[in-house]
Formats: C-alpha cells, structure tokens, sequence
C-alpha cells in the first residue's frame, strides 16, 4: 500500500510540476502602447508592483502567508497519517 501511495505522490508531483510549465513567464514583450507609457512614466513607475501597479503589498503578504499554512498543513497532517500507519 505504501509503494501505491508513494507512486500517486510521485505522479501528482510530476503532473504539478508539467502543469506549471506551461505558466507564462514575467519576460513577456510588452505591447506598444505600454512600451509609451513606460517610457513617459519612468520615474513613477520605479516603486510599483508588477500586477496591480501599486506599493500595496497586502495581497502578496497575505496570499504568501495562506500558502505556506496550507503547505505546512499539508505537511503536518502527512506526517500525523504516516505516524497512524506504522502502529
């Protein structure tokens, strides 16, 4: 039972991972009429976040911090499991 286990990890992973190669990347050509606005904006636009254009870094904080509690739930409950397996 636990090899199964580790294959459908392992399989989850790996689907994971070929799923987020495909995410585009933050180097993507910027359109001509944002390449202007960029260039008559320069100076402002030094101290803005790329998606929502502000020095609001809220969402980031609060979306990071969700992630990782969630990723160490996940880690803890895994852990918890393995524990109940092996009595």
């Amino acid at each position: 039972m636990t090899a199964r286990r580790t294959l459908f990890t392992a399989a989850t992973a790996g689907a994971l991972l070929s799923a987020l190669w495909f995410v585009p990347s933050a180097k993507a050509a910027p359109s001509p009429e944002q390449r202007h606005a960029a260039a008559t904006q320069a100076a402002d636009r030094e101290d803005r976040l790329a998606d929502s254009g502000g020095v609001d870094t809220t969402p980031y904080v609060v979306g990071g911090t969700a992630s990782l509690g969630l990723g160490a739930g996940f880690l803890a409950y895994g852990v918890r499991r393995e524990r109940v397996a092996l009595r």
